[in-house]
Formats: C-alpha cells, sequence, structure tokens
C-alpha cells in the first residue's frame, strides 16, 4: 500500500506564526483559497515557502504564486487589503517563469509604509489546489516566533499522484535539498510544463458562462454599468470604483451565492469573491461590455491595475455635508449588521413585553407575581444585556475581539455601576481624579459600536508594546479597561451633554407650543434613541408621572413608536420577498407594542429611505398629538398601551379619543407614505438562481 508523502512548507518572513483563522480577512480566514498559515513579520524580507516555479506576480507585487514539481500551488500574499497601494510598499525579485528554490529571496515589504498606510502586514502562505493535491496540512508552531526559512508547516500529500507530477513516496519531510533536486529532475525529464500548467490557468472566454448569472447580479445590484467608473480584481476580491456607493446594494450583493462578503476601502467598492475571482471578472468584464474591455487596454494587466476612468479625487465625497452623510452611513451600516444576528429575539421579547403589558394592564397579572417576574425575565433579557451581544457581533463585523467587546459590554451593564447611574447622588463619581457621569447603558447600542470600532486599534497596539509570552493574560485584559474608561468616562458623559442639551431644548419648545414640540419630538426621537441621546428624556418623563401624575411628552414618544411601526408594516404589505415579510410583520407587532429596536435596525435604517418617511409621519402624529393636547398617564405607549392614556378617575374621555385619533392617524399616514414613497421591491434584486 502506497503511503502520502509529506512536503515541508518553511517560514517566508520572520515573526509569530498565526492560525488561518486568525487573519483578518474572511476569504483567508475561511481557508476559501486553500488550507495555510500566516506569519505577522518582524522582517520585511520575504523568501520562498517551497521550491517550485513562479506562475504569479501581480502587478501590484503584493503577491506571489509558486508550483512545486509534486503539483502543489503555494500562493504568498503579502499583507491585508494592499492592492490598493498599488505596489508602492513592495518589492519583488522575481517574474513569472523563474525556478527558486526554497528560501530563497522572493520579494520585500516596506513594514513603515505598510503601518503609515494603516495596512496589516500579515504574509499569508495558502495551498490554492489543497482540495485536490492534500489530505492535510499540519502546522506546528502556531503562535511562535520563528525566523525566515524555518519549517512551519507539514503537507500531506494526497496518495493518488496529482497528473503530470512525479510520483512520491517518502514518508518523511523531505529537506530543502530534496525539494530542490526533485524540482530539478522533473524538469530535466520534460516535465517542467506539467508543473506549470498545474497552476490556476487564465480563464477562457468561454469559462464565463457559469458565472454570467453571479456576474449580472453583482453588476445590477452595483447600481449598474452607469454608476461603474471601472473594475479591477486582485486575487481574491472584485474592486469597483463607483460613481456612487449608495446606489449599491450591500446586504444583497453578500448574500449572492458566490461571493464571500463586501467591503469598502480606499475609494473602491470591493466583492470578496475567493478563488474563482478570475472567472466571475472575466463574466462582469462580458457583461460590461466591450468599451470596459477597452479601458483596459494597455495596461501590465487588467487583473491588477487600475482601469482608465477610475474615479479622480472629485468623484470622492467632497465638503463637510457629503462627507458627514457619507459617514453617517457607514455607523449606521455597522450598527443594523451588528444588530442583524438578534433581531429575531429582540421582535419576539418585544411581543411579550406587550403581552406582559397587557395583562398588567387588565391586572390579570401582578408585577410582583412569580409568573410575572419569570416571564418579564425572558423578555427584558435580551434588551438588558443587550450591550454584551452587541459587543460581539459588531466585534466580528469591525474586526476586534468579540470576546473582549462581550467583557465590555458586560462592565458597561455591571449591577454596581449600573445601580450607582440610577441615583443622581452617585451618578456623578470620579475615576483617577477625571469627573464622570455614569448612564444607563442597558439596551443601548451606539456606545458598543465606538468601542467595537476602537477595539481593533487599541488591541493592535497592546500587540505591540506586549512580549509575545504576556499577551494571552495582559491584551485581554488591558483592551476591556481601556475601552470601558473610554466609554464611561469619555462617551457616556459626552452622550449625557448633549441629551441634557436636546432635553432642555425641547422642554423649552414643549412649554412654548405643544404642537409645535410635538412635530420637532416626533421627528427626531428615534433618531436620538439610535445614538442614546434619548436618555436626558426619560427623567422628564418620568418626573412629569412621578410628580403630577401625568405626562404630556410620553404621549408624544408614544407617537414615535407607532409610526415606526407603521413604516415597518408597509414595507410587509408591499413586499413580495418572503424573508422581509417576516422580519417586518414581527418587527411591526414588536413596535406596536412599545419596542422599536426590530423595525429601526432590521428594515427601517437598512432601507434609509423608509426611515426618512417614517420620521416625517411622526412629526405629523407630534404634531397632531400635541394639538390635541393628548396625555400620559403611566409610562406606556404605543398601542398596547392604550390603558395609559384613559384618565383616572374620569375614564374613557376626551383625553382617549385623542389617543385614539392622534396614534391610529399616525399608523395610517405612517403606512400609507411609507408604501407610496418609502419602500419599493425594486430596493430588493428580482429572484434569480445565484440568490441564496
Amino acid at each position: 500500500m502506497k503511503k502520502a508523502a509529506t512536503r515541508r512548507l518553511l517560514a517566508p518572513v520572520a515573526g509569530r506564526v498565526l492560525a488561518l483563522a486568525d487573519v483578518q480577512d474572511p476569504v483567508f480566514a475561511t481557508a476559501t483559497m486553500g488550507p495555510g498559515f500566516s506569519i505577522q513579520p518582524t522582517d520585511g524580507r520575504v523568501v520562498a515557502p517551497v521550491s517550485g516555479r513562479v506562475t504569479v506576480v501581480t502587478t501590484t507585487k503584493h503577491a506571489v504564486g509558486l508550483v512545486t514539481a509534486s503539483g502543489l500551488e503555494v500562493l504568498v500574499h503579502m499583507g491585508i487589503d494592499t492592492v490598493e497601494l498599488n505596489g508602492a510598499p513592495f518589492v519583488c525579485h522575481v517574474q513569472v517563469g523563474d525556478t527558486v528554490q526554497a528560501g530563497e529571496v522572493l520579494a520585500e515589504m516596506d513594514l513603515a509604509a505598510l503601518q503609515r498606510a494603516q495596512k496589516l502586514a500579515t504574509v499569508i502562505v495558502v495551498v490554492t489546489n489543497g482540495q485536490t493535491v492534500l489530505d492535510d496540512l499540519i502546522v506546528a508552531a502556531t503562535d511562535q516566533m520563528v525566523t525566515a526559512k524555518t519549517a512551519v508547516a507539514t503537507a500531506v500529500l494526497a496518495v493518488t499522484p496529482v497528473p503530470g507530477a512525479q510520483a512520491v513516496t517518502s514518508t518523511t519531510a523531505a529537506s530543502d535539498v530534496e525539494l530542490e533536486s526533485e524540482f530539478e529532475s522533473e524538469s530535466e525529464s520534460g516535465s517542467k510544463s506539467k508543473a506549470k500548467s498545474k497552476s490556476k490557468p487564465k480563464s477562457k472566454p468561454n469559462s464565463t458562462s457559469k458565472y454570467a448569472a453571479l456576474a449580472t447580479a453583482i453588476v445590477t445590484n452595483v447600481g449598474g454599468p452607469g454608476n461603474i467608473n471601472s473594475v479591477i480584481h486582485c486575487i481574491t476580491r472584485l474592486r469597483f470604483y463607483l460613481k456612487d456607493e449608495h446606489r449599491a446594494q450591500d446586504a444583497v450583493i453578500a448574500n449572492l451565492d458566490g461571493v464571500i462578503d463586501v467591503a469598502k476601502a480606499g475609494g473602491q467598492y470591493q466583492v470578496v469573491i475567493g478563488p474563482a475571482v478570475n472567472e466571475v471578472f472575466d463574466a462582469v468584464m462580458v457583461q460590461l461590455g466591450p468599451a470596459f474591455a477597452d479601458m483596459t487596454a494597455g495596461t501590465p494587466t487588467a487583473a491588477t491595475t487600475q482601469a482608465a476612468g477610475a474615479p479622480t479625487e472629485t468623484d470622492a465625497p467632497t465638503g463637510w455635508l457629503p462627507r458627514l452623510r457619507h459617514g453617517m452611513s457607514q455607523v449606521i451600516g455597522v450598527m443594523t449588521a451588528a444588530m442583524i444576528p438578534v433581531i429575531g429575539i429582540l421582535a419576539g421579547s418585544g411581543i411579550l413585553k406587550g403581552i406582559l403589558a397587557a395583562l398588567t394592564g387588565f391586572h390579570v397579572l401582578t408585577v410582583t407575581s412569580g409568573t410575572y417576574m419569570v416571564l418579564n425575565a425572558v423578555a427584558d433579557a435580551t434588551f438588558y444585556f443587550l450591550p454584551v451581544v452587541l459587543g460581539f457581533t459588531a466585534a466580528k463585523k469591525l474586526g476586534s475581539d468579540p470576546i473582549v467587546l462581550a467583557i465590555v459590554g458586560a462592565i458597561l451593564i455591571y449591577p454596581s455601576l449600573m445601580t450607582a447611574a440610577g441615583h443622581a447622588t452617585t451618578a456623578q463619581i470620579t475615576f483617577f481624579g477625571v469627573p464622570t457621569h455614569l448612564m444607563s447603558y442597558a439596551a443601548s447600542v451606539f456606545p458598543m459600536i465606538v468601542a467595537a470600532w476602537l477595539g481593533v486599534s487599541v488591541e493592535r497596539g497592546l500587540k505591540r508594546v506586549i512580549p509575545l509570552y504576556l499577551r494571552s493574560v495582559f491584551v485581554p485584559i488591558l483592551e476591556a479597561l481601556i475601552l470601558s474608561v473610554i466609554v464611561l468616562v469619555v462617551i457616556g458623559p459626552l452622550i449625557t451633554m448633549i441629551s441634557k442639551g436636546l432635553a432642555s431644548g425641547i422642554l423649552a419648545i414643549y412649554n412654548f407650543s405643544p404642537a409645535l414640540s410635538g412635530l420637532v419630538i416626533g421627528g427626531l426621537y428615534q433618531t436620538m434613541v439610535i445614538f442614546g441621546l434619548h436618555w436626558g428624556i426619560i427623567p422628564i418623563v418620568i418626573n412629569d408621572i412621578a410628580t403630577n401624575g401625568h405626562s404630556y411628552l410620553n404621549a408624544i414618544l408614544s407617537i414615535t413608536m407607532v409610526a415606526q411601526g407603521g413604516a415597518v408594516l408597509a414595507v410587509f404589505l408591499k413586499s413580495k420577498n418572503r424573508p422581509l415579510k417576516e422580519i417586518s410583520l414581527a418587527a411591526a407587532i414588536s413596535a406596536f407594542c412599545g419596542v422599536t429596536e426590530p423595525a429601526l435596525y432590521g428594515v427601517n435604517l437598512k432601507y434609509k429611505r423608509v426611515f426618512v418617511v417614517a420620521s416625517i409621519a411622526s412629526g405629523l402624529g407630534g404634531l397632531l398629538t400635541g394639538l390635541l393636547h393628548v396625555n400620559n398617564y403611566a409610562l406606556s405607549g404605543s398601542l398596547i398601551g392604550f390603558p395609559a392614556f384613559i384618565t383616572p378617575g374620569v375614564g374613557i374621555g376626551p383625553n382617549f379619543y385623542g389617543y385614539l385619533i392622534s396614534h391610529y392617524g399616525t399608523l395610517l399616514i405612517a403606512t400609507t407614505l411609507v408604501y407610496l414613497f418609502g419602500f419599493s421591491d425594486k430596493m430588493l434584486p428580482a429572484p434569480s438562481a445565484t440568490a441564496k
């Protein structure tokens, strides 16, 4: 019985060896390109991990492909998302067709230049045809410091010989000398060209047919040919230069079968494909037609060089308003992406909270009963611990450590801090002499998004200064400490200061004109919720009810919930997309029960026009509420909270009728406006075989 042969892969650069799963790139981390390993370099000199022939040298000089005599196709990829640097930090010492020996210099990286460009210098080694030629790839030196040319991985070749490759029977790892002689002997026997043929061939025109549907879907959802200035590709990604990135349907493209993810960097709209990127690129070029193909004529290679017509500085957002809109769009995009995994349970929890409110309102349950306490814990836990969950999901989205960010979320809602934040006498504390105002972070979203965003840089900085043998203990706890302090000492007080200012302004407007305040509060309140700025208004409502027994302000806040629910209800009624209809209906019911997060983050913000139209309807509803002087008598609202609008001692009377007119009028306005102007299935792709 023939035993499997093994081959060693050397470290291409000095540094710390990382498992492929730790690479901050979805294509490599998920082994889509093949099995392998990575190294966080301490030196810029890159050597060949195996002996073989050079089959690929990208024009941007960030990747070199090799094929060995035994048929291994090995890719050495330098840096993460470095193609946009156009080769500046790299110097290649080989070209396609060269024969190299294991340990021979392939290229040099300018690590300082990569750092200035804020790019990770991670060097990745993958066997791109591993599925066909390998039984296993064993990485023995994970999380260790190594020097270049150190053997760090063993490739276990499949027993069945690769066509065109010399049969091997050695059961031990070949030395570098053996690898060199193996390649030379095969070259002399005339198999050299066969080894070369094992490299991934450039796709032929007829190879695009199976990718035509995917190419059509991608081109359509980036805004069509008219929205594309140019397109290039690297080893894993299609890189579009778009006239207007806002026209691209990120979620739709990311969910196409054959697409791994969508990323935006350096003015490029990047569609992550993986190994089939060459074929998909060719299919896209067929879709775009001869005009785009002509734009690449005369360039070294259309695969890696920016084509003519690529955007200039004038195509990037200019002026403070477009830049602000672009930044806000990115923030909201991260928020919605981080919330998507928990939208379903948020909606269910919101509905359960509404049912409990109804049961207690009709005195079926009391808040002190065991049944109520258990059901309330089930309904409320997701919201109370939302910072923990969001820390995890946002970190995964942004590339920081999910466990550390979950701990940061737990710190923000730690019982003693939450208790202190609930009392005016203890909410003001000092942290190492710095005055700090504590606030409640339960159910908050924005602070955790900021923490996850900062986490990437904080973790990277800590790893630069903390020795390797101390990192596993000190990096996580120091990162959690730094991020928690930033949120508690900087972000929290800033939100508190802004929200108090807004609350004072809103109160002044209300005292001046209830109708005008209804218009302003109704139109802006849910935007304040998104950024956590609504906390300045809640104490006013609580104080009103505690001292006066009622709150006109809470009646207006109730309207905003109905408007968001009506908006998402319109999406449910109009859309023919089944998954969207399901989440929209659940989110609408949740909003009518007083919980708007599923509607906000699951649908309305995702399709921004829906949120804008809903906010307009909410403003009109608030205006109507102010004109009718609708009052609220309990910390409850939306449609499920109708008992809170029955005047104590009077019963159903003018105030309750005002509630019915304002709330159901807002529901009608929001649903109608969004149905007619706010949403269309044209925002979604037509059903196709490429959709997952």
